[in-house]
Formats: structure tokens, sequence, C-alpha cells
């Protein structure tokens, strides 16, 4: 594939070479991109929101791209810094309401999914979201 150049393109990685769902996918690709230090078996925890939760809730994207951000700003619990953490949030759900149309699986799959490349269109604009997110929250990829 070449050399990593942003978040998209370990996004693209893991979804078509690992065969990973939406929330894995960004997971994966953002722990790599932005150091965040988890395992193989810790990022498991997020295997049944894809599809949005396989009823079309939640968008699994967006599930993969607020844990990484939960790993990259808490230390203890969100409760002890809600003051930074709270904002961090929505920042990330705008972006991503932005980008994508929607938060739900269930609207945002007619806009990206095809039947060809399934749901790497909505996990490649999920990324362009969380990029956006941590350029704002000043947090630079590792890479």
């Amino acid at each position: 594939m070449g050399l990593i150049m942003n978040l998209q393109d370990l996004t693209q990685k893991y979804y078509v070479e690992y065969d990973y769902n939406c929330a894995e996918t960004l997971l994966h690709a953002c722990n790599e991109y932005y150091g965040l230090h988890l395992q193989d078996d810790q990022m498991k925890l997020v295997a049944g929101f894809g599809g949005g939760m396989f009823v079309g809730s939640t968008c699994g994207a967006l599930i993969g791209c607020v844990a990484s951000l939960s790993e990259k700003i808490i230390e203890t619990k969100a409760h002890d810094q809600l003051d930074v953490f709270r904002p961090a949030i929505q920042k990330c759900v705008r972006n991503f309401k932005e980008e994508l149309k929607g938060t739900n699986c269930i609207e945002i799959k007619p806009l990206f999914h095809t039947k060809e490349t399934k749901c790497l269109n909505t996990c490649l604009h999920a990324a362009k979201a969380m990029e956006k997110t941590m350029d704002e929250l000043g947090i630079k990829s590792v890479l």
C-alpha cells in the first residue's frame, strides 16, 4: 500500500486488508495513528457496535472514534475530566454528523454503503471527521 500518510489510509488498510467492521476499523486505525497503545484483545470491546449494533442504531464508526478519543483523553474516569472530555466528544459527534449527514447507521448506510465496498466509504468519511476533531483539539499523529 505504500507510505501511510493519514488516518484515512490506515482506515482503508484495516477495513480492506484485515476485514474489520466499522467500529473495529476506526479503533485500530486510531490506535496506530494516534498512539493509543491498545492491545488487540482490548479492541475486541467494540466488535459488537458494527452495523449500528447490527440493528441500525449509532454507527459503529462513530463508536470507534469516541472510544479512541476516550482512550486518548481520559486518565482515570470521565467524571473526573468532564470539563475537557464533554466538549471533545461533542466536537467529535458534531464533525461526524456534518461529514456523514447523521449518526445512526440506518441514516448513513443509504448514503455511503455500496454492495462492492460495503461500509468502506463510511469509515473513510468517519476518519476524515476524526482527523478534523483531533486537529481542533490539538492532538497530533504519532506517525
